[in-house]
C-alpha cells in the first residue's frame, strides 16, 4: 500500500510542466546554430577553393615529361613557341633514336586553348601511320589522356600517357 504525503498528492494534482515540443526544439537550437552556421560556410569556403584551384592547376598539369603508353618514346609538353597560350608536344627521347625509324623532334601535337578541363582546338601527329587528326588533351595527377580523332571525338582512341620523372639520353635533336 502506498502511503500519500502532502508533498506526494501535490504532485499528482500538479505534475511539472514540461517544456512543449516548440520551446524544446527552440532550446536546442540556439546554441547550435551559430556554430552550424558556421561550421557550413567553412564548408562552403574550402569546397569553392578547392574547385578554385583545380581548375588552375589543371592546364599545367599537361606541362612537362610524358612516358608514351607502349613506353617507346618521351614526349614533353610545353607552351609553343610561336603562341604562349597554346601547348605543343615534342618527342624528346626515343627508344630507336640513331636508327631511320628516329622520331627525335617529330611534333606530335598542337593545341590552342584550354577549355572545359582539357586542352582543344588542335591536331594530333601519329608518328607511324604520318597522319594528323583532331586531338584533346586532358592532364590528372600523373596520367596524360591524349585522344585522336576524326570528326567527333566520340569516333577516336586515347592513348594513357604517364609521367616522367627524367630524360634518358638518346635525341640529338
Amino acid at each position: 500500500m502506498q502511503r500519500i504525503t502532502r508533498s506526494s498528492a501535490r504532485l499528482q494534482r500538479n505534475p511539472p510542466r514540461q517544456p512543449s515540443r516548440k520551446a524544446y526544439r527552440k532550446q536546442l537550437r540556439s546554441p547550435w546554430r551559430a556554430w552550424v552556421a558556421a561550421l557550413m560556410a567553412l564548408i562552403s569556403l574550402a569546397i569553392a577553393s578547392a574547385a578554385l584551384a583545380a581548375s588552375t592547376a589543371s592546364a599545367e598539369q599537361a606541362k612537362g615529361l610524358w612516358l608514351s603508353a607502349d613506353k617507346a618514346a618521351i614526349i614533353e609538353f610545353k607552351e609553343c613557341g610561336d603562341n604562349k597560350d597554346a601547348l605543343c608536344g615534342k618527342i624528346v627521347w626515343d627508344k630507336d633514336a640513331g636508327t631511320p625509324l628516329d622520331a627525335c623532334g617529330v611534333m606530335i601535337a598542337k593545341m590552342k586553348k584550354y577549355d572545359d578541363e582539357a586542352w582543344r582546338d588542335g591536331w594530333v601527329h601519329d608518328p607511324r601511320s604520318k597522319k594528323n587528326y583532331k586531338g584533346v588533351i586532358r592532364g590528372k595527377n600523373d596520367i596524360l589522356q591524349v585522344r585522336a580523332y576524326i570528326g567527333t571525338e566520340l569516333l577516336g582512341e586515347t592513348e594513357e600517357m604517364t609521367r616522367a620523372a627524367s630524360l634518358p639520353a638518346g635525341c640529338k635533336k
